[in-house]
């Protein structure tokens, strides 16, 4: 559609002929991007004229003004129509009869509207009073009428910004940052809203009315761009959806992806992130300057005062060799030479987080413009000074992002481009790769004290998941790039081992803590075959902690923590020679022990139920740690306790958060064999159901009189689970070398209501019997090992074993 088609059909001012034209400008695949939102502009801009024109007659002293984004001439396919009808108050009926005549064809076509009637006065008084009102007028573009009108009010509406900017722009300061606390962070978020989270569209509309101020400016690199590339992806969102909605919702990220010509999701959320970060940026860089203007506007009538007139020198305070800070920011010294010193970039970073300062955005485009490569291996001064700036704690993120907006980063890193912006599918993660990599080195921060090389824990953190940008196994992907990284920064030969080890078996301590048997020797002995050194061990023990903490709360509890500990002191005892060859019996607690005397004695279940904190050890927060409710089970040795006490559990609607089953042995002259099955489960809503009824189930369960699958089935049937995100497919692994007392076989599934019932059924009819489980979850995903044998007690031949994996699998996926 030609610009006189658009016109053309504008001519009929009626309704019909303005949908015609817009359905046809909406489905016309040839334009996109911002000519099609100049051009649906142009066709609203031309329908509304005619209305007005048609409407008006001979009033006079009137206008239409197209405000907010509208006034700027970017209208998405269902965005609102921003509209102020003004006048000069001579004529309010008139007035009045116009606004039925424009507003009523507006909400016949079901368009949203927002709209008022005014005057100059009322505009600016509205504007003076609601700060919204103010920034949509700054926008305000004429489209109608009186032209005389909307000039003086938008020339009246910029004065007043200007005025009253040190007043106003604090206040839209403090506004954005609430909706960015409300909203998150728009270049981390798996389901972003792109107009209202931090780096959104507002963000963009507000860095506008900076520079209308006057006062301060933006970046101007890049933003135009990024958010032409937000609009883009509105604009998509609200074609496939035919919704008027912001939020990039998971479900329809496919089909927008499709809609951009883009490869995949993955693509759309990586271009959405990487807009975000430009326009999150920009505003940082631009909010600190309107506080140091501010700032300075404030101080400099007493200065002059003080020194009887004049301009008064900025301080500059020395931090490093070439490097100093200056009004709150670290700039480059006068006498700096970055043309020929290459590890300025990296010493003026590591000197602004160590001073919790930030890097000045005239220093850092100086750096980036003019500085030469660090030769390869690097010199010992840039690997030190990288090391100091990953140390840095909390003031390390600001400084690197500073970095990396001017592509210092991934030129000192080039590995780091694959993992930049990249999403991660997976709901306990809560940042990108990137970021998630360097708030790892944030928290490994807080752990140097406690490893013998703060320099390797800090390097390791850094490039943990690196190999994420890879295709296959990011461990085993990240262990060849970390090599040559550690190499290229000028480690020797035996550091660059210990660091492709750490990367390599990033998660194995917190995997085989929390999913394999640690009474079990195998156990212990894959573990310190994998690291070698008592040395190597210490640092993966902080690199695990600190990657738990640093992915999200669903990932670290005091209660892994202890169990990480545990399996570390184990393996410790192995590399000193100390380690036992054969299991310990289990030690019962004296509640456990009485447990299981009581089972054994009365041949029947029995369970305790109690509230449990976890004590505040070593969390930053010093809080303790609600994990849901304890409940011990003991069972006299039978088959089918497993799906049993799983079934009762669902059956009452608790979660099991996580679960231990193992034999318990009993006192010298007590008869009998008892399981001991120690659970940790929340209600899914509601209060807990009493122990009694609990332990009634129970029995009913393991005599055979309570049919637990058909309760479920019935229950799912009455209340069918709202659909979602398709979840990927369930994975059942056999891992023959985890064990030589029993057969490990790992579970990988979405986490239901009755999982853990379905699974242990399906094992009790593969005639297996469990020797130990090992079950936990980490946000929608549940993540199960079983030491199982056959019926004499022996680990399954590897055939048989592979059988009742693919059997399970196959149970999981129906």
């Amino acid at each position: 559609m030609t610009s006189t088609d658009v016109r053309k059909d504008a001519e009929d001012s009626g309704p019909s002929g303005y949908a015609a034209a817009r359905l046809r400008l909406l489905t016309e695949g040839a334009r996109s991007g911002p000519p099609r939102r100049a051009a649906l502009a142009e066709l609203t801009d031309d329908w509304l004229a005619g209305l007005f024109t048609a409407g008006a007659g001979d009033l006079r002293g009137v206008s239409l003004v197209a405000v907010g984004g509208y006034g700027r001439g970017e209208l998405s396919p269902r965005s609102d129509l921003d509209l102020l009808l003004l006048h000069d108050g001579s004529d309010p009926a008139a007035v009045a009869a116009l606004a039925d005549r424009l507003w009523y064809p507006v909400w016949d076509l079901g368009l949203a509207l927002d709209h008022s009637v005014r005057t100059p006065a009322e505009a600016r008084k509205t504007a003076a009073e609601d700060l919204k009102v103010q920034l949509g007028l700054l926008d305000a573009r004429h489209l109608v009428g009186d032209l005389g009108l909307t000039a003086g009010l938008r020339t009246a509406v910029l004065a007043d910004w200007r005025n009253q900017a040190p007043k106003r722009l604090p206040e839209l300061q403090e506004l954005c940052a609430e909706r960015a606390e409300r909203q998150g962070e728009l270049q981390y978020l798996l389901e972003p809203d792109l107009k209202e989270a931090r780096g959104g569209l507002r963000d963009a509309t507000a860095l506008r009315a900076v520079a209308a101020s006057w006062l301060a400016d933006a970046p101007r690199e890049g933003l135009d761009d990024a958010r032409r590339r937000l609009l883009d992806v509105r604009d998509a969102l609200h074609l496939t959806t035919g919704r008027a909605t912001d939020r990039l919702s998971l479900q329809e990220q496919d089909q927008v992806a499709a809609e951009l010509d883009l490869l995949d999701a993955d693509t759309l959320l990586r271009q959405v992130y990487e807009a975000a970060r430009v326009i999150s940026y920009a505003s940082d860089v631009t909010w600190r300057e309107v506080g140091r203007v501010l700032r300075s506007r404030s101080v400099r009538p007493r200065l002059r005062a003080m020194l009887g007139g004049g301009k008064p020198v900025a301080e500059r305070s020395p931090l490093a060799e070439g490097v100093v800070e200056q009004d709150g920011e670290v700039v480059l010294a006068r006498a700096a030479r970055p043309d020929r010193d290459p590890v300025l970039p990296l010493r003026a970073a590591a000197a602004a987080a160590q001073a919790g300062l930030p890097l000045s955005l005239h220093a850092v485009r100086r750096l980036a413009g003019t500085v030469r490569p660090l030769p390869t291996p690097w010199p010992a001064e840039a690997r030190e000074q990288l090391v100091t700036l990953l140390g840095s704690g909390r003031p390390t993120v600001e400084v690197w992002e500073a970095l990396e907006a001017e592509g210092l980063i991934s030129r000192l890193l080039p590995d780091w481009e694959r993992v930049r912006c990249r999403p991660q599918r997976n709901a306990v993660h809560v940042w990108t790769v990137d970021r998630h990599l360097i708030e790892t080195a944030v928290r490994a921060s807080e752990f140097t004290r406690r490893v013998s090389r703060p320099d390797l824990l800090l390097v390791a953190a850094l490039l943990h998941d690196i190999g994420k940008g890879w295709p296959g196994d990011h461990s085993v992907a990240g262990e060849i790039i970390a090599r040559d990284v550690a190499a290229r920064i000028g480690f020797d030969r035996a550091d660059v081992a210990v660091l492709s080890t750490l990367v390599r078996h990033h998660l194995l301590l917190v995997e085989t803590a929390t999913r394999r048997d640690l009474d079990d020797p195998a156990t212990l002995r894959l573990v310190a075959d994998a690291v070698g050194t008592e040395s190597t061990l210490e640092l993966l023990h902080a690199l695990t902690e600190a990657d738990a903490l640093a992915t999200g709360p669903a990932a670290w509890s005091t209660w892994r923590g202890s169990l990480v500990a545990d399996l570390v002191r184990r393996v410790s005892a192995v590399l000193a020679g100390d380690a036992p060859e054969e299991p310990e019996p289990a030690a019962a607690t004296a509640e456990q022990e009485r447990l299981a005397l009581e089972a054994a004695a009365t041949g029947g279940p029995v369970l305790a139920l109690r509230a449990q904190t976890e004590p505040p050890a070593e969390e930053p927060s010093g809080e303790p740690e609600p994990l849901g409710v304890e409940l011990l089970i003991a069972v006299p040795d039978q088959p089918g306790v497993l799906p049993a006490v799983a079934g009762v559990l669902a059956m009452h609607r608790l979660t099991v958060r996580t679960a231990e089953l193992r034999a318990l042995d009993l006192p010298d002259g007590v008869d009998g064999s008892v399981l001991l099955l120690d659970w940790r489960v929340a209600a899914e809503y509601g209060s807990l159901p009493q122990a009694a009824r609990l332990r009634a189930d129970l029995v009913r369960a393991l005599d055979g009189s309570l049919d637990i699958a058909g309760r479920l089935a019935e229950r799912d049937a009455a209340y069918p689970r709202r659909r979602g995100v398709v979840a990927p497919p369930p994975r059942v692994t056999v891992h023959p070398a985890a064990s030589r007392l029993a057969t490990v076989i790992e579970v990988r599934a979405q986490d239901a209501p009755g999982l853990l019932f379905r699974i242990g059924r399906a094992l009790e009819d593969a005639a297996v019997r469990v020797r130990s489980a090992h079950v936990s979850t980490l946000g929608a995903n549940a993540v199960d090992a079983f030491y199982v044998t056959g019926p004499e007690g022996a680990p399954l031949p590897g055939g048989e074993a592979t059988s009742v994996a693919r059997k399970l699998e196959e149970m999981l996926r129906g």
